[in-house]
């Protein structure tokens, strides 16, 4: 399952990749390297697909007694069990009584610069980060979201999950029985669509092409909902598939990320506005 990411890019570079207003999160959007469920996260959302927002990782339905924190939907919901990798079965998500009404009327992409995983069996005790080569960051991945209304207090919770599928050949180098639906660039605007049989949108519920992707083995202290530290995101060991540098954790350092004291975060932090 998908339940850590990383979200580093400055939100200018938001704004002119996926042309949103950027207004509205732009002085409560804090750059994390350790995205955890029931923190806010970026998204842009069907209903309002020109700006971004921030949501509540932990996707809780309309119709919920009391706060819930789901932060994956399977694809293929009461299927595929076994998470084989070949299955390219019904995606019964559509029948599930928790995302059905979702993923017909409300999707979302969930930006991140790249996301965390571990063995099915040691999972965030030995993790990697997955990213996207060549620097193209940010990406997408397919998510549902709904409002949901406290009726004790009052508060209006509008949270999302991250839909996931069965695992590609990287992930599978991993040791990972599930992957997070990362859209294609094509299919960003589509997944967005209102007028999108929904054919075509289990169409897009697909494992990501490994090629543009590659992953390595960092620290376990990314365990610790706490730990924000860039250097959580260090290469510990080899990258599975080889290249010439750690693309994601140098920037980090370039960007000033890298710092420890809190003026130097401080800073960092002012520089990713700019």
């Amino acid at each position: 399952m998908c339940g850590r990411y990383v979200v580093v890019t400055k939100l200018k570079v938001i704004e002119k990749e996926f042309h949103v207003d950027i207004s509205e999160v732009h002085e409560r959007f804090v750059p994390t390297v350790n995205l955890c469920p029931g923190e806010y996260g970026l998204v842009i959302t069907n209903k309002d697909p020109d700006r971004v927002q921030l949501f509540n990782f932990g996707f809780t339905p309309r119709w919920a007694k009391k706060k819930m924190y789901v932060i994956n939907a399977r694809s293929e919901g009461d299927h595929n069990k076994e998470n084989d990798p070949k299955y390219r079965g019904a995606k019964g998500i559509i029948q599930k009584p928790m995302f059905r009404h979702a993923i017909r009327s409300q999707r979302c992409l969930v930006l991140a610069d790249g996301f965390v995983e571990g063995p099915k069996e040691e999972r965030l005790n030995k993790p990697y980060l997955i990213y996207r080569k060549d620097k193209k960051r940010p990406f997408a991945m397919a998510g549902i979201w709904d409002e949901w209304t406290n009726k004790e207090t009052g508060e209006v919770i509008q949270s999302f999950a991250i839909i996931t599928t069965t695992p590609n050949r990287l992930i599978q180098k991993i040791g990972h029985h599930r992957s997070p639906v990362v859209l294609s660039e094509e299919d960003e605007k589509r997944w967005l669509s209102n007028d999108l049989p929904l054919s075509d949108i289990t169409d897009m519920l697909h494992p990501f092409d490994p090629s543009d992707f590659n992953a390595y083995p960092i620290s376990k202290d990314i365990k610790s909902p706490r730990n924000k530290d860039p250097e959580v995101l260090k290469p510990i060991g080899e990258r599975l598939v080889k290249e010439h540098e750690y693309i994601l954790y140098q920037e980090l350092q370039l960007q000033g990320m890298g710092a420890t004291t809190s003026r130097k975060r401080r800073n960092d932090q002012m520089d990713l506005f700019d």
